[in-house]
């Protein structure tokens, strides 16, 4: 059989030809997927940039990478561990006096002021895996917390962008925690707060940090917080079907669009825009051990930590949860068990990934994950959110036609 860099020709095939079928059923207007083994690359760019035709999608299409932010952005915050300028288990007490003497709620469901005392301080430990004690919980919707969290415009998304760090950190910490820190897995909010906990201890902009320490040795030319005046044209706007008709409604529009200008708030939540290209870069780093042509962007210790399981099985409960209970988004592929820093990372086999994966998926329609056992990174990028179940469906072929075209 005809084979290409660990792939068979007809397994390729079929990947164009599923990626396709799901372009033409007018459900996803365009697409750009890169899967890659080694040295070998293989991508596909189909459909278009608009829903009523426009420009076709290329390979250098630039995408809102929504939460797949997440696994890039931890990265600055463990450079700062490799230099021990912050230490696993330090609090973060000193650098955000905002979190200092935490109050918790007695239940999750409570008044705002029915509280016991923290019995610990936040640590980085943490906020790096996202067991500090606050963040989207879909089970408590309705609940004060939850009602509070929107309100203060901590999340971002919402239509209103979330104000500058030093207003955001303040406003989060007027709020109680909604568990001990340490004791539960919760979603979202601490990498945003990692954004101003990286700020604030190297005396930049969270995006000068990452540029200058992960994104430029790197060679991530298009991945950023906004897209400047000159590359405008290369981002699609993102829709937001209507769950019942289906309908394409723009969430965001490319020009004058939120990422059109730099926010106020530079999220590593969900706030970076990027390409396949500068995404296979940087994934293919961590396979690679923390190395990128020869020179060391991490620590292999520090990849480890972030690409291995830090959870215990407690904490994982709500991590299963999250996947069970949004269906559409996180049967499958979205069954992993795990999560490390920034990302999830599979415990157990759900459908054809192995064990050991790692990666995470964005709200706008994107997917990235790499793959220890089989050497292998993919990367699939739309410019439709998960209002309705189409995109999810895109993805999970994506990583079935994927894995069905390994051939040794």
């Amino acid at each position: 059989m005809e084979k290409s860099g660990g792939f068979s020709a007809t397994g390729l095939r079929r990947l164009r030809e599923v990626l396709a079928r799901h372009v033409e059923s007018k459900k996803i207007p365009g697409l750009v997927a890169l899967v890659g083994r080694g040295d070998h690359t293989h991508v596909e760019a189909i459909g278009t940039m608009r829903h009523d035709g426009g420009a076709p999608m290329r390979r250098d299409t630039i995408f809102r990478m929504a939460s797949t932010s997440k696994p890039v952005a931890m990265a600055a915050a463990m450079v700062l561990l490799d230099e021990c300028r912050l230490r696993l288990d330090d609090p973060v007490d000193p650098w955000l006096p905002e979190l200092a003497d935490r109050r918790v709620l007695k239940r999750i469901d409570g008044p705002l002021d029915d509280t016991v005392p923290a019995r610990r301080p936040i640590t980085m430990r943490d906020l790096l895996t996202s067991t500090f004690g606050l963040g989207m919980d879909m089970t408590a919707l309705g609940s004060p917390i939850m009602g509070a969290i929107f309100e203060q415009g901590l999340t971002p998304d919402l239509p209103e962008p979330m104000p500058e760090p030093d207003e955001w950190i303040r406003r989060l910490g007027t709020l109680p925690l909604m568990h001990q820190p340490g004791e539960r897995w919760q979603y979202q909010i601490s990498h945003d707060v990692l954004s101003v906990l990286v700020a604030r201890v190297t005396g930049r902009s969270f995006e000068e940090f990452l540029r200058e320490r992960i994104l430029d040795p790197l060679g991530m030319t298009d991945t950023a917080f906004h897209v400047p005046a000159d590359k405008i044209d290369r981002l699609p706007d993102l829709y937001a079907p209507d769950p019942q008709t289906g309908e394409f409604h723009v969430w965001d529009a490319a020009e004058g669009g939120r990422w059109s200008r730099p926010p106020a708030f530079q999220g590593s939540g969900g706030g970076l825009v990027s390409t396949v290209d500068d995404y296979h870069a940087y994934f293919r780093m961590l396979l690679n051990g923390g190395t990128h042509r020869g020179r060391r962007i991490l620590s292999r210790p520090a990849v480890r930590l972030m690409t291995t399981n830090r959870l215990t099985s407690e904490q994982t409960a709500a991590r299963i949860a999250m996947a069970t209970d949004n269906v559409h988004i996180s049967y499958g592929q979205g069954q992993h068990g795990g999560w490390g820093m920034g990302m999830a990372v599979r415990t157990y086999q759900a459908d054809y990934a192995p064990v050991g994966q790692f990666g995470w998926d964005g709200g706008s329609g994107t997917t990235t994950y790499a793959d220890p056992e089989n050497r292998l990174v993919g990367i699939l990028l739309t410019q439709v959110g998960m209002s309705v179940p189409d995109p999810a469906r895109l993805i999970h072929d994506f990583w079935t036609t994927l894995y069905q075209a390994i051939d040794d």
